[in-house]
């Protein structure tokens, strides 16, 4: 027998009624994906050059968090982050080919690793539905393999290609939610 629940969620009023620019954001998002799967390349150097600003305005906050700790024992913690956010940053906006080849790199060994521990942790411990998680740890191995099987090449245009799946998925949940909204 199950134990498995289900809950009743109140959507407020003024949410529903605002399905239209939801669903019109959905939508955005899967073309956006598209583009970035058409384009993966340009993709893959755009999302370097976006990480690599955010973390040289970090470098700027951080700066700013030092200076106004003072003498207190959190100065150099956020003198530290500062110099590792600026020093990343920089390279990141600087040499956007190599950091995506270097970051697709430790991308296929996390793959590789995540996938194993899914796989051997899924049947270790079995719970319900293991099966999938087991599917799912062979897919991560796989792709790890995949992604490493061609690197440095492979630097140029998986990070783009996984951005713009993920940007489609995500595109999809919000339609999923605006047309859920409109039937609410």
């Amino acid at each position: 027998m199950s134990d498995i629940q289900t809950y009743s969620v109140a959507i407020p009023q003024e949410l529903a009624q605002y399905w239209g620019w939801l669903l019109a954001f959905g939508i955005a998002l899967v073309a956006l994906g598209v583009a970035a799967v058409a384009r993966a390349f340009t993709a893959t150097i755009a999302s370097m050059l976006f990480f690599g600003w955010l973390l040289v305005i970090a470098c700027g906050i951080e700066i700013a968090q030092a200076v106004m700790v003072g003498h207190w024992a959190g100065f150099f913690h956020h003198l530290l982050a500062a110099i590792l956010f600026g020093v990343v940053g920089v390279l990141l906006v600087t040499r956007p080919l190599i950091s995506a080849e270097a970051v697709t790199f430790v991308m296929g060994v996390f793959f590789l690793i995540g996938g194993l521990f899914e796989l051997i942790g899924s049947a270790v411990v079995a719970l319900p539905g293991w099966g999938w998680q087991v599917l799912d740890g062979i897919i991560t191995i796989i792709l790890g393999a995949l992604v490493l099987a061609q690197w440095p090449a492979s630097g140029l245009w998986v990070i783009g290609l996984f951005i713009g799946i993920d940007l489609i998925f995500y595109g999809f949940a919000w339609i999923a939610l605006a047309l859920g909204l409109r039937s609410a």
